[in-house]
């Protein structure tokens, strides 16, 4: 980020009152790991940004232009496409690209596009032992080399030796496809140098894809995308966990192309003016309606420390002893991570990855996924397909409580569009440490779209 950020000392930065993160990790049960006691505050500024953003179909082409055909960004699983021949579909702002395996279990990337007419070779996720175009049938091997032209005589300008499908640069990281339409881009390896290190004790590559849900939400995709980015939202939009997270506690670190927000559970949140028994902290976070019972904490046990062995416990059958090396931190709290523009995920036994991407070309439409990630025991399981939600099924219909949650964000995301089309103010107000993450996003933003 070069000039535009300066680091912060931890200790003497503007912070929300009560225990810091830091302090609750040293009350863990277990070894703390060194990625979780790193701390990378930075000063963003407290300057406003334009709600242009968010509006102008103008910045939207801006966007496209000088950032979704220029940028790493997450594509699809390897698990998604196990086999030679196996082919999946990625769609950005109105651009269509084909990612396979090859017969030698390569991947590869290349336009979703016909050399002839421009036809798209593939409308759907699927298997194919060649890519014939269904308009002439022009035809290429699965390592996109020329394999037949109809009628070759009527075509002597085509040299069949150089007329393959272009290839994408594409990368894999932790069982995570990524594709650069950018055949000139800037190495994988340093786009993602800052968060590729901090991932290496969760090893993402040895989870499968449990389930991938998949809506088209009625707003521009940063709208979404930064409803998942900060927990300053929760006492408006979710007050109904604020006595189990530690919402404003919230630990933000920044680096170069990533940022994280680690969030606690299991202490409350300190926005609350009341006392809390270890009772209803616990009931809340166990999602236990009044009359039910909730365990009985064993002597010299916080609640934090028996959350976390219960946790083991049901991860245990899947994740077997590694478990046992996760301290409680990592086994309750939220690790969110993101990787600029829109990938997140998350670190340790959390499950989640979300994408947030524009819906075509229109900027008041996005695409939210939420992809569940999951240990096992054996051979790998299948990937899940995506599954789709209609405009008005609910994601609890598909993710249970997480699915709650995300209901609660959904209901905000169509109100802000429409405020930002209202606002007389030109720019959003953002706090200068909890939205901290916004921040990032916003001035990564302006170093790539130039405004």
């Amino acid at each position: 980020m070069g000039k535009m950020f300066k680091d912060l000392d931890p200790d003497t930065m503007v912070r929300s009152p009560g225990i810091t993160y830091q302090e609750l990790l040293d009350t863990d049960s277990h070894d703390v790991p060194d990625v979780l006691r790193i701390q990378s505050p930075k000063d963003l500024g407290h300057s406003e940004f334009s709600v242009d953003g968010y509006i102008s179909k103008n910045w939207h082409d801006k966007e496209v232009e000088r950032m979704w055909k220029k940028i790493w960004q997450f594509v699809c699983r390897e698990e998604d496409i196990p086999e030679p021949g196996d082919h999946y579909r990625y769609d950005i702002a109105g651009i269509s690209f084909l990612i396979l395996r090859k017969e030698t279990s390569e991947i590869k990337a290349y336009p979703n596009s016909c050399l002839h007419r421009g036809r798209m070779l593939k409308e759907f996720d699927g298997h194919a032992s060649e890519l014939r175009c269904p308009f002439h049938g022009f035809c290429w091997h699965l390592d996109g080399s020329l394999k037949d032209i109809p009628a070759d005589w009527d075509f002597p300008q085509i040299d069949k030796e150089n007329f393959s499908l272009p290839e994408l640069p594409i990368a894999i990281w932790g069982g995570f496809v990524f594709i650069n339409p950018d055949q000139q881009c800037e190495p994988f390896e340093d786009f993602i140098k800052d968060m590729k290190t901090q991932f290496e004790r969760w090893e993402p590559e040895k989870l499968y894809k449990q389930a991938h849900v998949a809506k088209i939400m009625p707003c521009n995709w940063k709208i979404a995308q930064e409803a998942f980015c900060e927990a300053y939202h929760v006492s408006g939009t979710h007050p109904q966990i604020l006595r189990s997270l530690g919402c404003v506690n919230s630990q933000i670190d920044v680096w170069d192309n990533c940022a994280r927000v680690i969030t606690p559970s299991m202490t409350p949140s300190p926005l609350l003016d009341y006392e809390l028994s270890d009772k209803d902290m616990m009931r809340t976070m166990m999602d236990l309606p009044p009359e039910a019972q909730v365990p009985e904490l064993p002597e010299g046990m916080s609640p934090r420390e028996f959350m976390a062995n219960s946790s083991r416990e049901d991860l245990r059958p899947n994740a077997g002893s590694k478990v046992d090396e996760y301290c409680d931190a990592e086994m309750l709290d939220s690790l969110d991570y993101t990787l600029f523009p829109n990938f997140h995920p998350w670190g340790a036994f959390n499950k989640i990855v979300y994408r947030f991407r524009p819906n075509g070309n229109d900027h008041r439409s996005a695409i939210m996924e939420c992809i569940m990630l999951s240990p096992f025991q054996g051979e790998r399981p299948p990937a899940a397909p995506i599954h789709w939600l209609k405009e008005h099924e609910k994601w609890s219909s598909a993710l249970g409580f997480l699915g709650k949650v995300f209901d609660q964000d959904a209901f905000n995301m169509p109100k802000v569009q429409l405020g930002l089309e209202s606002t007389y103010k030109s720019g959003i107000v953002l706090s200068g440490y909890q939205e901290g993450k916004v921040r990032w996003l916003h001035h990564k933003l302006t170093e790539w779209v130039g405004e």
